[in-house]
C-alpha cells in the first residue's frame, strides 16, 4: 500500500493525522507540499477524487487568497487551481491519497475510511 500524505509539519491537524497513520503501522510517503507544490494536473486530480470544487479545497483566510480576489465568482477553476499551484499555502491540509482515494484529514480520523 502506498499512501501520500501532503504534509506541512507547523500544521497541529496534519502532525496528528500523521501520527494516527504511523500508529497504524502505515510510513506513508510524505509530501512538504510548501516546498514542493503538486502540479496543476495533481491538484485536479486530488480534487475529482475528493469530489471537491477548487474553492473547497482552499485556505480563503490566507493572505493570497485575498490579495488575488480568488472569492471572486468570475474566476475559472484553472484559475484557482494555477493559484493554489504558485501558493500552496492555499491548499487545505493534510491531504492523504491511498491509490485512487484519497481523503482530507480534518478530522484526522477521517483518513482511516480510505486505508
Amino acid at each position: 500500500m502506498t499512501v501520500t500524505i501532503y504534509h506541512n509539519p507547523r500544521c497541529s491537524k496534519s502532525r496528528q493525522t500523521l501520527a494516527l497513520l504511523e500508529e497504524r503501522g502505515v510510513a506513508p510517503k510524505i509530501v512538504h507540499y510548501l516546498e514542493t507544490p503538486p502540479d496543476a494536473a495533481t491538484v485536479g486530480a486530488l480534487l475529482g477524487a475528493l469530489g471537491l470544487e477548487p474553492r473547497g479545497l482552499m485556505r480563503k483566510k490566507e493572505e493570497p487568497y485575498k490579495a488575488l480576489g480568488l472569492g471572486d465568482a468570475g474566476k475559472s477553476r484553472d484559475d484557482l487551481i494555477a493559484a493554489m499551484v504558485a501558493h500552496p499555502i492555499l491548499i487545505e491540509r493534510p491531504i492523504v491519497a491511498n491509490g485512487d482515494r484519497v481523503a482530507l484529514g480534518r478530522p484526522p480520523e477521517d483518513v482511516l475510511a480510505i486505508l
